[in-house]
């Protein structure tokens, strides 16, 4: 087998462990003897992969805040379509799925990972950052789209959506919000921005 496929395989696993883990018994259970555990692998495997563990655990958070980009993408396919709370509804229960809140809590947990991902150019809170970024995103999209008003702040609705969309997901185990809670929240905090242009009369940006 190449090194390469190898490699990657080894990661994936020991990635795929380390999420099980901290879903399963949160940032504090997460060692590098827990994951290889898990992950079936032999005590030195990680460290063979790895420099040290923070250096593991930086490269995981980078990795699945990589994933994120498809949301976004998916995200920015569909304004213009639906409406602008309901997208958001979906893309904010997307957004904050128990893995990306689980990558937050172990952020904010580990100062030395806190510390390598600076290092590595990271500001903010990993994923809650990028998250950010995509819903910015998306309604500046909707915004060239005249459903929402030309002079809507798109980044600060998106850290209101962001900071409020964290706070209701997170301490659930797992287990989201109401959906219409989710849309209540949304339709509150864009209601100022909204146009209400929709070609059959209605609301385009509510519903």
């Amino acid at each position: 087998m190449p090194t390469g496929v190898a490699l990657r395989d080894v990661r994936e696993q020991l990635f795929d462990a380390a999420e099980r883990i901290l879903l399963r018994d949160g940032p504090n259970a997460l060692t590098s003897r827990a994951v290889t555990t898990e992950a079936g692998c032999a005590k030195g495997v990680l460290h063979r992969h790895f420099d040290d563990f923070d250096a593991f655990l930086a490269t995981l958070v980078r990795d699945r805040i990589a994933r994120l980009d498809s949301q976004g993408a998916d995200l920015r396919e569909r304004a213009g379509t639906g409406t602008v709370a309901g997208n958001l509804t979906a893309a904010l229960t997307d957004l904050f799925g128990s893995v990306a809140l689980a990558i937050v809590g172990l952020v904010t947990a580990r100062d030395g990972l806190r510390a390598r991902l600076r290092q590595a150019g990271a500001s903010g809170v990993p994923v809650l950052t990028e998250a950010t970024a995509i819903i910015a995103a998306y309604l500046a999209a909707e915004r060239g789209l005249g459903r929402l008003a030309a002079d809507a702040d798109t980044a600060t609705l998106a850290l209101l959506l962001i900071g409020t969309g964290h706070l209701l997901f997170t301490g659930r185990d797992g287990t989201p919000p109401d959906p219409d809670a989710v849309h209540k929240v949304v339709s509150t905090a864009i209601a100022d921005a909204t146009r209400f242009s929709s070609p059959d009369g209605g609301t385009a940006a509510g519903g």
